[in-house]
């Protein structure tokens, strides 16, 4: 096959998202194509968590070696052969590498890079001509209708055509207040720049592994951590710094729960609804996809054959009476008597490698709604964004034992506080310098609270359709804005009433909630304002699909958006 009829396909963003899909391409068993990768940073693989920009020395992952999908080679391999330097820098000792424990996020980006240089390797064997611009952010896109292609322009200038692109470009923090306000931060990332001393009390909003991350680098830089005689680990203030304190700001007034054995290492599993029964359910009900029926199916099912007693217990809970019993506990007990509490089941089960089954199987649930939560009504997106998703965000954020321990450590030394805010609170900033906290505590006291520095850490937004990056879609209504359809007009016309700038009617009289992000389909091509579908554009860029797609599970989505995408791409 010449040059001249080969494919030419864009993969805009080398990140984790960016390398699943070029492995995609590699180990389709065809070279009928040729492709191009445009990647922001001098490196592949990292994207913005494993690298810099989203990690120092400190940062680990919250996942293990056993629990990565399958790339190239499996880490517990790649170890014995990784840079010296590298090894030495993260005080690895291959000999000793423990496949089921979590690592440096940094040493994890090097593992990704590695990867994708071997797939690279791998294509060219295969025939498969790759070419990687390094330092090269795409600064917009046009599709051209006439010729049905796809024009790149790079921030350099340069326009490149292709005939399919996918949009992998991955995370992104929107600058509001970062630079003008002295002392706010619209995000810990890159967290270099939270090292430095802080001799006063810090506001961190929320209470997520973001904040995690926050806490475990400006700790460092204000006192150390060391283990007393019996391995307990305790935080000592440097003198400098005697007035530092952290103040955790959360809506929920919770922790994160800690990281547990899996008994199954992806968020897959075979008692799962397969797409020919969700297709059949919507048949029978309008079209939509049923939220009870997900949570019956692919939660409380499962647990009949694999945990009778918890089953008798949930069996005839609603949604709402099920979060409402999950947290419960939580809501009593003070969060750090609660952490150090989970930290204790959880050193147990990864020591008997024994699931905490139903905490595992929410991780499931959330991962296997994903996909199919555009076929909700607007009325179920309500409940699942309000009643599930703040349990599930909790429960499955999986923070790593390490981060565990640094947290009580610090607590105990009373540098760190958890305050509940409730969802009313506002944080207003400061022109001369950082912010003051108005919140209601759990006794709808009100506070008004002045703080030289402020970290907004409440994790990755989900973007609007105005924040899309490539203007000239916008222009040419090549996207449209992610929405969905009340299942009942009367619910339709009441949030109507209530709220007419997220919800709206349409010429047939149906009504419809604005979701965050673009539209897409079950293939992640974009849809036009005309609703169809773009056969030559995806995106799996999940800052901008947020909308449809509420669950973010990391490289499992990789895996699995890119495998749905790639049947598309090259069908057969």
């Amino acid at each position: 096959m010449t040059a001249e009829n080969k494919k030419r396909i864009a993969i805009i963003g080398g990140g984790p998202s960016g390398l699943f899909m070029y492995k995609r391409l590699v180990e389709s068993g065809k070279n009928n194509f040729e492709v191009e990768i445009f990647e922001r940073k001098a490196q592949l693989g990292s994207g913005m968590p494993y690298s810099s920009e989203g990690a120092n020395n400190e940062h680990i992952t919250n996942v293990s070696g056993n629990e990565i999908p399958d790339i190239v080679i499996p880490m517990s391999e790649w170890v014995h052969n990784a840079p010296v330097e590298l090894l030495e820098r993260f005080k690895i000792d291959p000999q000793k590498f423990n496949d089921y424990k979590v690592f440096p996020r940094l040493f994890f980006g090097e593992y990704l890079d590695a990867q994708f240089k071997m797939l690279i390797e791998a294509g060219s064997k295969a025939g498969i001509n790759s070419e990687v611009h390094f330092e090269s952010a795409v600064a917009d896109i046009k599709y051209d209708v006439k010729s049905d292609t796809i024009e790149l322009e790079t921030e350099e200038g340069q326009i490149k055509v292709f005939d399919s692109v996918v949009i992998c470009t991955g995370h992104n923090w929107p600058r509001t207040h970062e630079g003008k306000i002295p002392g706010y931060y619209d995000a810990p990332y890159p967290p270099q720049k939270l090292v430095q001393k802080f001799n006063h009390a810090i506001a961190v909003k929320g209470s997520s592994l973001t904040a995690i991350d926050a806490i475990r680098t400006i700790a460092r830089h204000n006192g150390s951590f060391e283990s007393d005689k019996d391995g307990n680990l305790l935080f000592n203030l440097y003198p400098e710094s005697s007035e530092f304190k952290i103040m955790m700001h959360s809506r929920s007034g919770m922790l994160p729960a800690v990281r547990f054995h899996l008994e199954d290492s992806r968020l897959s599993n075979d008692s799962l609804l397969s797409s020919d029964e969700i297709e059949e359910h919507r048949k029978n009900n309008n079209g939509f996809l049923s939220l009870d029926f997900v949570f019956e199916k692919n939660f409380k099912e499962i647990f009949r054959d694999r945990d009778y007693n918890f089953y008798e217990r949930i069996k005839d809970l609603s949604i709402e009476d099920f979060v409402e019993e999950m947290m419960k506990l939580r809501e009593r007990l003070d969060p750090f008597q609660l952490l150090r509490a989970e930290y204790v089941e959880a050193e147990k089960s990864i020591k008997r490698q024994e699931s905490v089954y139903w905490k595992e199987m929410l991780g499931v649930l959330s991962f296997a709604m994903n996909h199919p939560a555009k076929y909700l009504s607007a009325e179920d997106m309500q409940r699942l964004q309000k009643v599930l998703m703040p349990l599930i965000s909790i429960v499955i954020a999986f923070v790593p034992q390490k981060s565990c321990e640094e947290l009580l450590a610090l607590h105990h030394a009373g540098v760190l506080d958890l305050i509940s805010v409730g969802s009313d609170s506002t944080v207003e900033p400061q022109l001369n310098g950082g912010i003051v906290y108005h919140f209601s505590d759990d006794n709808d006291k009100k506070h008004s609270v002045y703080y030289q520095t402020f970290i907004d850490c409440i994790g990755q937004p989900h973007l609007e359709y105005n924040d899309f990056p490539f203007k000239t879609l916008l222009s040419q209504k090549a996207i449209s804005p992610a929405r969905l359809k009340f299942k009942s007009n009367q619910a339709g016309h009441a949030a109507f009433i209530q709220n007419q700038d997220i919800v709206q009617k349409d010429e047939a009289g149906a009504y419809f909630m604005n979701v965050s992000g673009i539209a897409i389909n079950d293939n992640f091509q974009v849809i036009d304002q005309y609703g169809a579908y773009n056969k030559n554009l995806y995106i799996m860029a999940v800052p901008y699909i947020g909308g449809l797609n509420p669950d973010y599970s990391g490289l499992d989505f990789c895996e699995a958006a890119s495998l749905q995408i790639i049947r598309n791409l090259l069908p057969d």
